[in-house]
């Protein structure tokens, strides 16, 4: 049976009832963390309202068609916080999700962005991938990923995780879409906060409801600057955003016979 850290909070006075001592601990662990209950419904519904009217029409990805391909990732971002979308900025000004922030990267972590992130019903969802390159392991982000509805097998994307992955290098070469052995599935419910390494091996399933939609609220230990998720690595490729390219080709290695 696998084994993995739900906390379920109070949502009345979440602050006295989390145990960071024990989130900071399981997180370096696993390289992930699920809270559910871990925000208000009620503002839930409010950010989930403005992310289905910001979808309701077409919207372009910045995303282009080879990265599409390569990657096999089919989700469109969106930045409410670039356009000023202040009711975003709530989530930031909750305390309690500050100090859980603050247990894991230290006191003068670096708040980088919130980024919506939206699939259609049929989209595959995101292969495997690594946010940040794992080289460093010092040099990172955090995932902070809030789900404003539910995400239920009829809907599909569901995330998957492979725990302990942030401690072991780069996610190995070849076909994007494979399991892992130790592999976790969870299906998140309004509300659910999920923390994840950068360095963890994580993938989205393919989308088989009308649509799919998380949203990250990105950060990074001290001096870390946005710039570190400009380059991902996919077991078939590393992909450096700000220059829309291909990096690096990757193959698996072929072990002498």
């Amino acid at each position: 049976m696998h084994y993995f850290l739900v906390l379920l909070l109070d949502k009345r006075n979440l602050g006295r009832n989390m145990d960071l001592k024990l989130a900071q601990q399981r997180f370096w662990e696993e390289g992930y963390l699920v809270l559910e209950n871990f925000f208000e419904w009620e503002l839930m519904d409010e950010l989930h309202e403005y992310i289905l009217k910001h979808f309701n029409g077409v919207v372009e990805s910045v995303l282009n068609d080879e990265f599409k391909e390569r990657s096999k990732s089919e989700i469109v971002p969106w930045f409410p916080q670039r356009e000023n979308v202040e009711a975003f900025d709530k989530i930031d000004s909750i305390q309690q999700f500050a100090d859980l922030t603050a247990s894991i990267l230290g006191e003068d972590w670096n708040n980088l962005y919130s980024m919506v992130m939206f699939s259609a019903r049929g989209t595959c969802g995101q292969a495997w991938h690594q946010d940040c390159p794992p080289e460093d392991m010092g040099r990172f982000n955090l995932n902070r990923l809030i789900y404003t509805a539910d995400i239920t097998p009829e809907i599909g994307g569901q995330i998957m995780v492979v725990p302990g992955t942030h401690k072991g290098g780069a996610l190995p070469a070849g076909d994007p879409d494979v399991d892992f052995d130790g592999q976790l599935e969870f299906f998140p419910q309004k509300g659910t906060l999920i923390l994840l390494h950068g360095h963890t091996w994580h993938r989205v399933m393919p989308v088989k409801g009308a649509y799919r939609v998380s949203t990250n609220y990105r950060s990074a230990p001290a001096n870390i600057p946005a710039e570190v998720t400009d380059v991902c690595v996919y077991r078939n490729m590393r992909y450096q955003f700000s220059i829309n390219q291909v990096i690096e080709e990757r193959v698996p290695t072929v072990a002498n016979s």
